[in-house]
């Protein structure tokens, strides 16, 4: 079970079962979805998934999966986990489309490179975005990320795949 992160606005906790309406209505919507896995899968697929994260990724400690919350409510979506498309870990993440442009994602994208930094001691994080996705690639670009190459999907589209490397302490920097 992942351990709790908290940022100045978000919180991130593991899912409840209770939040599975929630976590369909997130990636049932069309803003959402367009940038996640393969697109818009039916809901029955979603709700699949969502009782994987209890059966499979909590049961096996497979990998780290968060519920995003803000003021309470269920907004988003985190993970940290290794991927061979990147021979590393990857973060993944989501915000429903009420909390876009107000720094969120920044603020959350931010919190999983921290945690794989310095929790799970990782001295790369990678991220995987669809080349359309601008607003991710300015979002990760500005918190560390480079492009470092591309992947060419069956579907003819374009992934884009950026790493931030973690940067040694010097003699008189400090941990935090």
């Amino acid at each position: 079970m992942p351990p709790t992160l908290r940022t100045p606005r978000l919180l991130l906790t593991p899912y409840a079962p209770g939040d599975e309406e929630d976590f369909v209505a997130l990636f049932q919507d069309p803003g959402v979805s367009r940038w996640m896995g393969d697109g818009l899968s039916p809901e029955a697929d979603d709700r699949a998934l969502f009782g994987r994260i209890f059966s499979k990724v909590y049961a096996q400690n497979l990998f780290d999966v968060w519920a995003v919350r803000r003021d309470g409510r269920l907004v988003g979506h985190a993970e940290i986990k290794r991927t061979d498309e990147v021979d590393g870990h990857e973060i993944v993440y989501a915000l429903s489309p009420g909390a876009w442009g107000s720094g969120l994602g920044t603020e959350l994208a931010e919190a999983l490179v921290t945690y794989g930094f310095g929790t799970l001691g990782l001295t790369e994080v990678h991220a995987t975005v669809a080349a359309e996705n601008e607003a991710s690639l300015r979002l990760l670009g500005r918190i560390g990320f480079a492009h470092v190459r591309d992947i060419e999907e069956d579907d003819g589209g374009l992934t884009r795949v950026l790493t931030a490397v973690r940067r040694p302490l010097s003699a008189t920097s400090s941990p935090l």
